[in-house]
């Protein structure tokens, strides 16, 4: 199982769980902890029995950020991760969900604070629980900075565009409450209970017929930019083939017969 110093992971049952595990530092990333991120959305894709992923952080805090002292390898928390970042100069935008979609679904479990290099990664997301009193946002103008991990792009596909523009040019702190408001997050809930949460919601998708679940997801990002004629054409391309596996033959008889169905990726 993948894992580091900076990157816990533990199955609850056919769910993988990343754990940002730096809360010293606000769990800023560092190599270690991309190193550990990117291996864990491979073992997800690897493995056959992973049917979701809870991505979520340490000590009540999401993520900071980025650590840039730390991703430079200085000092001995990134240097013996150093030959990978050299062998894959891609891998901390794999990551950071930048350049990687995992195929399972992503579930963010999201508690205190959650901006800059955290929020770019939460679009990287597929479904957003936090806590009542986290913080969202992305900081990097008020720094002269640039939100380089893929929020001018992602964010204005995600939420309202004039919102996506008043995150992005001011800088500024936005609530749980306010983040649920314009669509960034879908579930607000008291502090302390977004894991329990975003797990309950993995249990309902780890129920549900694996293949299908993996193809809707596809299907979803695949035609978020094409026109309506050719999403509907690609949907078919994708759906199709489902209705032709033993899972969906599984599903009609478990509902028949009015009991779980046991899926087995067929």
């Amino acid at each position: 199982m993948a894992g580091t110093e900076h990157l816990a992971v533990r199955r609850e049952g056919a769910t993988l769980v990343l754990t940002l595990n730096r809360p010293e530092a606000k769990n800023a990333l560092s190599l270690p902890m991309l190193v550990g991120l990117h291996d864990g959305w491979a073992e997800a894709d690897a493995e056959d029995s992973i049917r979701s992923i809870v991505f979520t952080g340490a000590g009540g805090t999401f993520c900071a950020g980025m650590d840039l002292k730390a991703l430079a390898g200085n000092g001995m928390a990134g240097e013996q991760y150093r030959d990978r970042l050299k062998a894959d100069p891609d891998l901390h935008w794999k990551a950071m969900l930048r350049h990687h979609r995992p195929r399972k679904p992503v579930i963010a479990a999201v508690e205190g604070y959650c901006v800059a290099g955290g929020t770019e990664m939460l679009q990287g997301t597929d479904i957003r629980v936090a806590g009542e009193s986290a913080t969202f946002g992305l900081f990097e103008v008020k720094r002269g900075l640039f939100p380089i991990g893929g929020s001018t792009v992602r964010l204005p596909r995600q939420i309202p565009r004039t919102h996506a523009l008043e995150m992005l040019l001011t800088g500024r702190p936005y609530s749980a409450r306010e983040a649920a408001g314009i669509g960034l997050i879908g579930h607000v809930v008291p502090d302390g209970t977004a894991l329990a949460k975003a797990l309950e919601i993995a249990e309902q998708i780890n129920a549900c017929g694996p293949l299908a679940v993996e193809a809707v997801k596809a299907s979803v990002y695949e035609t978020a930019e094409m026109t309506e004629s050719d999403g509907l054409a690609a949907e078919l391309k994708r759906g199709w083939p489902v209705f032709d596996t033993a899972d969906a033959k599984e599903g009609a008889r478990a509902f028949a017969e009015k009991r779980p169905p046991v899926y087995k990726r067929e």
